[in-house]
């Protein structure tokens, strides 16, 4: 059922074609078609994706995923106000937290920028506001899983403005992901089944 259509593309298990990396399991094919490349602009779950992504840098994305429910759980549902406030006993009961990447400088990034986020908010402004101000003008699809680039201009840019303002760990490969994720921009690959959604800030 998983046969390749053009690079990129292949036929899941109800027959319709999806971004090839989403065939090779449920987990993927669930996160694919219900959420990777849908606009996201609430303030906790923009920052559960910043973290996440972060969590995945060096990683499979599919050990995230599956890790995902421990990590809500250890870090308070990713609530920006409840993480600013985690201390060093919140920081050793992570470390020993079996249910997620205990990576200590991972753990103190998110804490560092939950810590960023709650600073944007007191001067009036948002990390939505900040992401989306990146989204660049709607561009075709890639053609194919090839075209799907790495690092972009934008994630380059996204990752300096973060940088500016406090936030760790986010280099530009990490702010592509983060924009593929929250539907800055989209690429799924021509020809995928899934709808991305109305990518528009506003």
């Amino acid at each position: 059922m998983n046969e390749p259509l053009v690079d990129g593309l292949a036929r899941a298990p109800d027959g319709r074609p999806r971004c090839a990396w989403a065939v090779s399991t449920p987990d993927y094919l669930a996160y694919h078609d219900d959420e990777w490349g849908r606009p996201v602009r609430d303030e906790d779950g923009l920052f559960e994706r910043l973290c996440l992504e972060a969590f995945q840098s060096g990683l499979s994305w599919l050990t995230i995923l599956r890790k995902r429910e421990s990590f809500r759980a250890a870090f308070a549902g990713f609530s920006i106000a409840r993480v600013a406030g985690f201390g060093p006993e919140d920081e050793a009961r992570l470390l020993a937290d079996p249910g997620i990447v205990r990576n200590a400088a991972k753990i103190r990034a998110v804490i560092a920028n939950a810590r960023a986020a709650r600073a944007l908010h007191e001067r009036g402004k948002s990390l939505a506001g900040l992401v989306w101000s990146i989204a660049p003008p709607a561009t075709p699809r890639p053609r194919t899983g090839a075209e799907v680039p790495a690092i972009t201009p934008d994630s380059r840019a996204l990752a300096r403005a973060l940088k500016a303002e406090g936030f760790t760990f986010v280099g530009p490969t990490t702010a592509l992901a983060l924009m593929q994720a929250c539907g800055v921009v989209d690429h799924h690959v021509e020809g995928c089944a899934v709808e991305a959604g109305d990518r528009r800030a506003g």
